[in-house]
């Protein structure tokens, strides 16, 4: 008995612009594919990662976000996790964190295991997609509600934290000694120049002491209240 031929799933494609909906059934008919995202309506496939370019920012850049995840009760800390932004905008950030929903937090983990919304912060490493990264996909984050932003561009050497003000990003300046600190998550402190150079010692003491400050402290306490747990 013949039976009607099933019309096959096309692969996903760089450029390709499509629904978000048909961009996942694409992607989920590509079990062997690492990595790709819609931006803005546009599929992007990054080239695979380069070792110092890429994989060694990466991993330092969770290992930070990890140290102060182990003392902030309700936060959730993700490597390349889907995130559907909105109807166009599917991305993998590098690294994101985010505030539990049973402690406030603006996003959630939807029933298929990913992130739905915005979450509070998001991280990429940008050495050969920083035309993407700090432009496309910056304007995503921003108008998706991403309160904080983190850019590396390895190239350059320059890490570049943008804070969510009245709807657009504004670089969040370091004062004079060098520290930028989160306005989202209080006791988040980093020292960008150390981070770039792999002086992760440093790196630690400076995250060590804002773990360590009054403000992470009275965070620890709203978080509990608000989990009502206080």
């Amino acid at each position: 008995m013949l039976r009607p031929l099933t019309p096959a799933i096309p692969p996903l494609e760089q450029g390709d612009r499509l629904t978000r909906a048909e961009f996942e059934r694409r992607y989920e008919a590509m079990p062997y594919l690492k990595k790709a995202e819609l931006i803005e309506g546009v599929v992007h496939m990054p080239s695979p990662g380069r070792a110092k370019r890429h994989g060694s920012p990466h991993a330092d850049l969770i290992w930070w976000l990890g140290n102060y995840r182990m003392f902030t009760p309700g936060v959730r800390v993700c490597d390349n996790s889907t995130v559907r932004l909105d109807l166009d905008n599917e991305p993998q950030p590098d690294a994101l964190m985010m505030l539990e929903a049973a402690y406030g937090g603006q996003a959630r983990i939807d029933k298929d295991d990913y992130v739905e919304g915005g979450p509070e912060l998001a991280a990429e490493v940008a050495a050969s997609s920083v035309s993407i990264d700090l432009y496309d996909k910056l304007r995503a984050y921003q108008r998706n509600g991403v309160r904080e932003y983190i850019g590396w561009r390895v190239e350059d050497e320059v890490i570049d934290w943008f804070l969510l003000r009245k709807g657009r990003y504004a670089p969040l300046k370091p004062p004079g000694d060098g520290i930028c600190r989160s306005k989202v998550f209080p006791g988040l402190w980093l020292d960008p120049a150390a981070l770039v150079r792999s002086d992760l010692a440093r790196v630690l003491q400076v995250a060590q002491e804002g773990i360590a400050s009054p403000e992470h402290a009275k965070f620890i306490a709203k978080l509990q209240r608000a989990a009502g747990r206080g």
